[in-house]
């Protein structure tokens, strides 16, 4: 008998409260509240989102008010993602799912299965690849999209979805960016660079090492054939059948906690 999985297409909305429905829904499966949830996603204006650790000195607070764009920081580990034309998907589930089994590597490469199935539905004569290690910078990049992590999917040789996952609650929580077109190099302007010379290099080398779906796909692709796919991805990886959910249950705790960490400078700003 197939698993039954929540599904979750939710509305734009601001960082902080992007970021706190996924910690609600996380505490909520690894309560038992819950079942095992896919949440689907956009963001209400373009938000630069710092992972866990990621010093807030990264930011170049001027510029990045200059253009009218929002900073949360994440609850998941890694560096910088500017979130503007691009769909968002968070899994969340117990730490005693089999997909949660080996540590956060083999859950990547489990949950990367079904991230495949629904890439190469949608841009069939790129080549996507996600088994194989990528060799360690030689310093810390501040730009998620510029270094490839372990098992994490490129198309065409470039980076294609930024994800970080998180334990905690018993839990097992993690999101992930699939740009869907734009310039992938934006996310340099409202990052601190020495002079404007070091910022044009690193769009270079943003340019060169990501890409969005729309590039990858050689056609526009928009956020709602994004999400048809990925629910389908999903369903057939895991053989699930889907619960969709309307309305959050979990809203109230979301919006308390976007009130008291996420949309809070002390939590912001506390690296």
């Amino acid at each position: 008998m197939s698993e039954v999985w929540r599904l979750i297409l939710d509305a734009p909305c601001d960082g902080s409260l992007n970021m706190a429905r996924d910690e609600a829904i996380l505490q909520a499966v690894a309560r038992g509240d819950q079942p095992p949830t896919l949440r689907l996603y956009a963001w209400r204006l373009p938000t630069l989102s710092l992972g866990f650790a990621q010093p807030s000195a990264d930011v170049a607070l001027a510029r990045l008010r200059e253009r009218g764009w929002h900073l949360v920081r994440r609850p998941s580990g890694g560096r910088a993602l500017l979130h503007a034309d691009e769909i968002t998907y968070s899994v969340a589930f117990s730490e005693r799912h089999p997909l949660a089994h080996g540590g956060v590597i083999e859950s990547y490469r489990r949950l990367s299965t079904a991230l495949m199935m629904a890439l190469r539905a949608l841009a069939p004569s790129a080549p996507i690849e996600a088994d194989r290690r990528h060799e360690r910078a030689a310093a810390p990049k501040a730009i998620c999209f510029e270094v490839p992590s372990d098992y994490e999917i490129t198309a065409r040789g470039k980076k294609l979805i930024g994800s970080a996952q998180m334990r905690k609650y018993g839990g097992v929580l993690q999101h992930g960016a699939l740009p869907l077109s734009g310039d992938v190099a934006d996310i340099c302007d409202a990052l601190a660079f020495s002079d404007e010379a070091a910022r044009q290099e690193a769009k270079k080398r943003v340019r060169e090492r990501a890409i969005t779906l729309s590039e990858a796909a050689q056609r526009s692709i928009t956020w709602q054939e994004a999400a048809e796919a990925l629910c389908e991805g999903f369903q057939r990886a895991f053989a699930l059948r889907w619960h969709i959910v309307q309305d959050l249950p979990e809203a109230d705790c979301a919006q308390a906690l976007a009130q008291s960490r996420y949309a809070d400078d002390s939590w912001t700003f506390s690296r």
